[in-house]
């Protein structure tokens, strides 16, 4: 068995080979390749945490995959990450187990790309203001994303504590990204410029007021995935010309936001209020976007076919390079 770690995957996989993977995943699922068991979400209601059990497979691939990821906010405190995962790659023909690879950075990165490919759907092809709401551990990959689609010349952060901002704002300096940044004191301040606004954020209310999202303006939403949780409120729902998901069956169960809005008649899970999934869009390059007023929303709450067939890309390219240790369990 292949072990990678998750410095081996990083140094040798970048958002570029993520989008791409992702992309065929979508393909795939569209196909009906894709076999995707709903997760099972273990909640630790004690230390605020949660693990969750994420099995699928593709079988166009003949690969398989079971993740397991934990997200426990009080742990930067204890020194630890927030976020902790760990994925098995199975051979689907034979049934060897052939990998077992970090799985934190690959979470992170392919909830970039999907915000990506949104993106590239559905923001103005003219959009150059990133705003951030929400500066933990998700939200990095969510800006190499849209850097990735988008000719982006500034961002703007906000986070309720300033100073984690700041120390994003650093870590992306570090690692080359060159435009103008500048930390918010308000979630207003990010509302009044960005044409992309990403929501990173665990939060069970409403992080921003979607009545003041200026006209035109994108918004990818990917921090929420239980229904208890509510990063983006109703009035974004509301003026969305264009909502779409990434998962139909996952964010029913799982997005607060919508259910939320179903709860109060202002919705429906039919295609009358979601205009797509995210693997219908298929490869067609022209955008989604009707006009360059409308706010368009995409929501994100992940499903484990997507880490299976960013896992196959990370596992094919690193292996190629003999990147990694082999090791008998």
């Amino acid at each position: 068995m292949l072990i990678l770690s998750g410095k081996d995957i990083q140094q040798h996989y970048r958002m570029g080979d993520a989008i791409a993977d992702v992309k065929q995943g979508l393909n795939s699922k569209k196909g009906g390749s894709i076999t995707s068991p709903h997760r099972t979400v273990l909640d630790v209601p004690q230390h605020d945490g949660s693990a969750l059990y994420m099995p699928s497979a593709d079988l166009a691939q003949e690969m398989a995959s079971v993740k397991v990821v934990s997200i426990f906010p009080q742990n930067p405190a204890k020194g630890k990450p927030t976020t902790q995962g760990v994925l098995m790659l199975t051979e689907a023909e034979t049934g060897e187990h052939i990998c077992m690879m970090d799985a934190s950075y690959l979470t992170r990165l392919r909830t970039g790309a999907l915000s990506a490919i949104a993106t590239e759907k559905l923001a103005r092809e003219d959009a150059k203001v990133v705003g951030v709401i929400g500066t933990g551990a998700m939200a990095f990959e969510q800006v190499l994303g849209m850097l990735e689609v988008r000719n982006i010349s500034s961002l703007k952060l906000y986070n309720r504590t300033k100073e984690k901002a700041e120390a994003f704002k650093k870590k992306l300096q570090d690692f080359g990204v060159e435009v103008d940044m500048d930390v918010c004191d308000h979630s207003e301040d990010v509302l009044a410029e960005a044409d992309i606004l990403c929501c990173a954020t665990r939060s069970k209310e409403p992080v921003f007021n979607g009545d003041l999202l200026k006209e035109g303006t994108h918004v990818n939403g990917v921090g929420s995935f239980l229904p208890s949780m509510r990063e983006v409120d109703q009035a974004t729902i509301r003026r969305a010309e264009k909502i779409v998901v990434d998962d139909l069956a996952g964010v029913k169960d799982e997005a607060g936001e919508l259910i939320h809005a179903d709860a109060d008649e202002q919705f429906n899970w039919d295609f009358s209020s979601i205009d797509a999934e995210l693997s219908d869009l298929g490869e067609d390059d022209r955008p989604l976007r009707e006009s360059k007023e409308g706010i368009t929303f995409f929501k994100s709450v992940g499903a484990a076919y997507f880490d299976l067939v960013v896992a196959i890309g990370i596992y094919k390219k690193l292996k190629d390079m003999d990147i990694g240790v082999e090791a008998e369990l």
